[in-house]
């Protein structure tokens, strides 16, 4: 993965393993699927809620939908 013997930045994480952990990370999932960024949030809260936020993060995850479906509805989505 990373050059120069160096760890590649998928196989280390600041704060925690509920990314490391799992068997496909929620950015490699989301940037090979073309993703964007709110739904990639909703995604990562939903993907790490048991081993981090709990339940603040489906919290989150809700909110971010949220977002997501007020910014679509301006847009005429």
């Amino acid at each position: 993965m990373g050059g120069g013997g160096q760890m590649s930045a998928e196989t280390r994480q600041e704060g925690g393993d509920h990314y490391t952990s799992m068997a496909i990370q929620p950015a490699r999932y989301c940037h090979q699927n073309g993703i964007g960024k709110l739904e990639g949030d909703a995604i990562s809260y939903i993907s790490r809620w048991r081993k981090k936020g709990g339940l603040q993060d489906l919290r989150k995850a809700i909110h971010t939908l949220e977002l997501l479906i007020q910014y679509e509805t301006e847009a005429g989505a």
